[in-house]
């Protein structure tokens, strides 16, 4: 079940109405066995994979909380909690990439692979989970002794599957209280889920299908077209991921809850450093708190500031996907976030300079984009030879007209991504674009609500020619 199927516009309604006419004590019950329905969608086997995990965490913040004072027992229920955590990640999702490597390395021919499939969302959960014992451990919070409050943190079903990665301190004192039913938040969660729904069917699968093509025949395109693609890449997954965050968003405001913002406006950073305070925040920030703050951040000077940097990108890289562009793809955030810490100056910018800065930035957040969407780091190579050596177009519109996403799906992926860009503008200086729409008189708003949703069920990509397409960050 994903937030833009039919299945998903049934299931939330259902779930909010029933979740606020129950009494107090059974709304958490019933919302935990929600979200584990929810779940089940994907495979009713990896739901007991989950279980697993939020048992194993909620019993080691008991035994943190009870031997408090004892730092051996401590660390070692810590140790043992991660080790079986990780270990089940790993198992999932990199055991089979470790393989390859060896074989690679070794030349040989290791035939032990796991034909399992990636349970959905596993990183997700894995890492709000333990983040929730280091909290215990650091005693930023006390162990949760309601197992079924525990149990819906972790499983909640707007983030479940992809974030954002909630903090304990936040999500889960929210959910120990459940919130009487507000108008209030009922609109404001409906426009996040629908501005959401216009991210993803009108941009990001529109984008798709011309990426996927080049992406797929880069040899078959002109130098214009591979950049225009890459380019389009790197709107598709801002707008996949940042639609599944802020629907994820919406749907849990409906329900009284407030989720973190994920995305702050990226492409308009002014450099790599500032441009990961606003993408992927909750993942972002997970990193820095609990590894490279550990590791010595930059308290240990500049060089060993510079190391901590690569290895918590090259985690991130890891974290994506169990494939080396992943990781190369982490090393190029990872080097430019380095560099910048020790040549960058805070200085008040002209619009010029400031303008070119969120050029290069962006011409470097695309490049790296490239590895990620690449089936490997050969495919990323050949793709970004192939922007050099190709020939120049003739006449680029006529280049798409010969594509399957023509010259139809052009324009309103044009007018889409201006008003994303708009959109983002408006949100950089500090204006809650939702927040104003919400203070207009009751006819002008739902008239400007009403245009958008028309405007997705008419431009939006589903029907019979398109299945209904997953989130990209589903298969993390």
């Amino acid at each position: 079940m994903i937030f833009n199927s039919l299945e998903y516009l049934i299931f939330l309604p259902i779930v909010v109405i029933i979740y606020n006419i129950l009494n107090k004590n059974l709304k958490n019950v019933f919302l935990l066995l929600a979200s584990l329905t929810f779940y089940s969608f994907w495979n009713v086997k990896y739901t007991f994979l989950m279980i697993l995990s939020i048992f194993i965490t909620y019993i080691t913040g008991i035994i943190i909380e009870k031997n408090r004072g004892n730092t051996f027992k401590m660390k070692l229920s810590v140790f043992f909690c991660f080790a079986i955590n990780l270990g089940i990640l790993f198992l999932f999702k990199y055991f089979n990439f470790l393989i390859d490597i060896i074989n690679n390395f070794y030349s040989g021919d290791f035939n032990i692979a796991l034909n399992f499939l990636l349970p959905v969302g596993i990183s997700f959960y894995t890492f709000q989970a333990l983040g929730y014992t280091i909290d215990v451990y650091r005693e930023d919070l006390h162990a949760e002794e309601n197992f079924i409050d525990y149990a819906l943190f972790v499983s909640f079903f707007p983030q479940l599957v992809a974030g954002p990665i909630e903090r304990s301190t936040n999500l889960l004192s929210q959910l120990k209280n459940p919130r009487e039913f507000k108008y209030e938040n009922l609109t404001k969660g409906l426009v996040l889920f629908f501005y959401g729904m216009f991210l993803k069917l009108i941009i990001a699968d529109r984008a798709a299908i011309l990426v996927n093509e080049v992406f797929d025949n880069y040899s078959n395109f002109s130098k214009e077209m591979l950049i225009i693609s890459a380019i389009l890449f790197t709107f598709q997954i801002y707008c996949d991921f940042y639609s599944y965050s802020i629907m994820a968003k919406g749907s849990a405001k409906i329900l009284g809850i407030d989720l973190m913002d994920n995305f702050k406006e990226p492409f308009l950073s002014k450099s790599i450093t500032e441009f990961w305070r606003r993408w992927h925040i909750s993942l972002s920030t997970w990193f820095k708190d609990y590894l490279y703050i550990p590791l010595g951040g930059n308290r240990k000077g500049k060089i060993r500031k510079f190391i901590n940097i690569l290895i918590v990108f090259l985690t991130s890289g890891l974290w994506h996907g169990a494939e080396l562009s992943f990781v190369l793809w982490g090393l190029i955030h990872g080097l430019f976030n380095g560099f910048e810490s020790f040549f960058s100056k805070k200085n008040k910018d002209n619009f010029i300079i400031a303008t070119v800065k969120r050029i290069i930035t962006f011409t470097i957040v695309v490049y790296a984009f490239i590895y990620f969407r690449a089936e490997n780091i050969v495919h990323g190579n050949n793709y970004i030879s192939s922007i050099f050596t190709s020939p120049h177009t003739k006449d680029i519109l006529e280049e798409f007209s010969k594509t399957t996403f023509g010259i139809s799906n052009l324009y309103p992926l044009i007018v889409g991504i201006i008003i994303l860009f708009i959109s983002d503008v408006i949100g950089y200086n500090n204006i809650n674009i939702f927040e104003k729409i919400s203070t207009l008189i009751l006819p002008i708003r739902w008239l400007i609500y009403l245009l958008f949703i028309f405007g997705i069920l008419i431009f939006g990509i589903y029907g019979p020619e398109f299945s209904e397409s997953a989130f990209i960050y589903f298969q993390f």
